[in-house]
Formats: structure tokens, sequence, C-alpha cells
């Protein structure tokens, strides 16, 4: 059972208050038989109750039925003291247990706000990490793009190969800075154990250099990839490789390929 939903649901308020049938009052008694927890919440709901109905009902005051007494003899027969104590006190009791039941009310109406108020600040909390993680993919696209934009940037097209003919993508190459940017946004998405390697190529002899990896492929929606590139780099090329990459690029699965130009 989970204690705290069935402690949540309000059930127990209703079963210090009477409110509930014979079969339910059962089913109650033994749940708070079985666990611990459900007993001490019937304890503290009493003893709440118990509390503020003393309060509402402090007791019978002598004095106060004599003066009572003495008012209202010459409208109408004073009955026997006895009688009178009776009345007053089962009226006493009687708004004490309305006023019980109405505080249980209360209880359970806190006990809802306070379950709704958690559930509003849990939804702000998780609404201020999405904006701020939004704002950071904001100012990463924006750095990437004035990467791009820089003047000194050379744009490598990259053509699909044998393995895929309509893929492509584009290098933007910063030599200064040593970056490349790789816009793989017309690769397809690549099979699960699977991930795109990027790499440098001389091509006389050819030797390639891996540059890394279009890790998390599927989670970026720009395609745009940012990359080191220290290498006089001749031509650029995109191959699949198992994840974690390779030593060297598996040629049977280049996927795109494109010269820089002289």
């Amino acid at each position: 059972m989970d204690t705290q939903a069935y402690i949540a649901s309000g059930i127990l308020e209703l079963y210090v208050a009477g409110l509930l049938s014979p079969i339910e009052n059962l089913e109650v008694y033994d749940n708070a038989q079985q666990y611990p927890e459900i007993q001490k919440e019937i304890e503290a709901i009493e003893a709440a109750v118990l509390a503020l109905s003393k309060t509402a009902n402090p007791g019978y005051n002598q004095n106060n039925f004599r003066r009572i007494q003495t008012f209202t003899s010459g409208v109408k027969k004073v009955e026997s003291a006895a009688t009178n104590r009776k009345l007053f006190s089962g009226l006493g009791w009687a708004a004490a247990l309305i006023l019980a039941a109405g505080l249980v009310w209360m209880y359970i109406q806190n006990n809802k706000l306070e379950s709704e108020f958690e559930i509003v600040t849990q939804q702000k909390d998780t609404l201020k990490k999405e904006v701020y993680d939004a704002n950071i993919q904001v100012a990463e696209n924006e750095r990437i793009l004035n990467i791009i934009r820089d003047q000194d940037v050379s744009i490598i097209t990259l053509g699909g190969q044998t393995v895929s003919p309509s893929s492509f993508a584009k290098a933007y190459w910063n030599k200064n800075n040593q970056k490349v940017v790789i816009d793989a946004s017309g690769l397809p998405e690549p099979p699960p154990g699977f991930t795109y390697q990027v790499w440098s190529l001389k091509l006389d002899p050819l030797t390639p250099t891996s540059l890394g990896l279009l890790d998390d492929f599927a989670e970026n929606d720009k395609r745009l990839f940012e990359l080191s590139n220290t290498n006089e780099s001749e031509a650029f090329g995109i191959t699949l490789e198992p994840e974690g990459g390779s030593e060297t690029p598996t040629l049977e699965q280049l996927y795109t390929l494109g010269t820089v130009a002289s």
C-alpha cells in the first residue's frame, strides 16, 4: 500500500469525524493496525480535534448557569438544574462536534491546497529550468553562428557518397581560430549503436585525422557541431562508425566528402 497517498486521501479525517460507513471504518482500523504511520496520523488528527473541541466547549460553569436561571425566571419556569445542565452540555458538545467536523473538512482542504501548491511549485521550477536551458541553447547557437559568419571562414561542401548519395553536409573552417563547424542537417539519423565521425584529410598520400564525433545527434535539432581542427586540411569526410569512434575511417561507410578549395 502507498501509505502516503492513503493518508493524503482524507479518509483518516473522515474516520476520526465518524463520517464513514461501518465497512469503511473497519478497513481504516485494519490498515492502522498493519501500518504504524497510519495509526500515528490517526492519533495526530484525534489530538488536534480533541484540542479544538475543548476550546469550543471548555466545560460547564455553575455560576453562569445560575445567572441564566435568574435572568429567565420571570419569563418561563425554569426546569431542574440537572435538566438544564444536560441541555447546555449537550448543546455545547453538539457545537463542538459541528466545529470538529468543520475543522476536519478544513484540514482536508488544507492538505489539498498544500498538495496543489507543491505541484505548482514543481511546475514553476521545471519551467525555470526549461527557460534557463533554452537561454543557454540560444547563446550557444548564437556563438556558433558568429563563427560561421566570420569573414575568414572557408565553406566546404561535402557531397553524398556511394553508401548514401542523397546525404550532404557543410564544413565552416576558420584557420585563424582553428575551429570547424559541421552542418550535418543533410545526414540521416544514425542507427542505434553508431555515430558519425569527422575526418580531416591529407590527400597525397591519403592521411586521415579524426576531428571528433557528432554525438547527441538526435538531441541536436540544429545539427551544428563545433570541433577543433589544427590540421592543414585538404579535405573533410564524414563516416558512420560504431559508438566511441574508430582509429581509422571505415571507407565503406563514407557518407560525405568535400575538398578544400586551393
